[in-house]
């Protein structure tokens, strides 16, 4: 199972990277960075779980001595909520910005805009 999830994880990775890189339409370019993004997230709660494991409560039914193999990691898990909300503000930046950019130049296309270029 987490083999599995993993390997999703890394597809969305893959088909996110492969987006950014060939695709010229500023759109799609967001779309892109959106499935990178998720596929990061997806790899990090997959890495943070133990299969069979319990949560990280401390009470009778898990002892302490017991806890090192059954316990799920909760810092992946934190550190993706909090990436999951930074990424959606940064999509919504871009969103923002692309609407600018339509509303001036009429176009996302990419090539089109080489005078903002360096």
């Amino acid at each position: 199972m987490m083999h599995m999830v993993l390997t999703i994880g890394f597809l969305l990775v893959c088909i996110g990277f492969w987006g950014l890189m060939t695709r010229r339409d500023i759109f799609r370019m967001i779309i892109s960075f959106s499935l990178l993004d998720t596929g990061v997230h997806v790899v990090m709660v997959a890495i943070g779980y133990i299969p069979g494991g319990t949560a990280p409560i401390f009470d009778e039914g898990l002892a302490v001595e017991g806890a090192i193999g059954n316990v799920v990691d909760p810092i992946p898990s934190a550190l993706v909520l909090t990436a999951i909300v930074i990424g959606l503000a940064v999509t919504a930046l871009m969103l923002g910005f692309a609407i600018r950019l339509h509303a001036s130049r009429g176009s996302l296309a990419a090539d089109e805009l080489k005078e903002l270029k360096w």
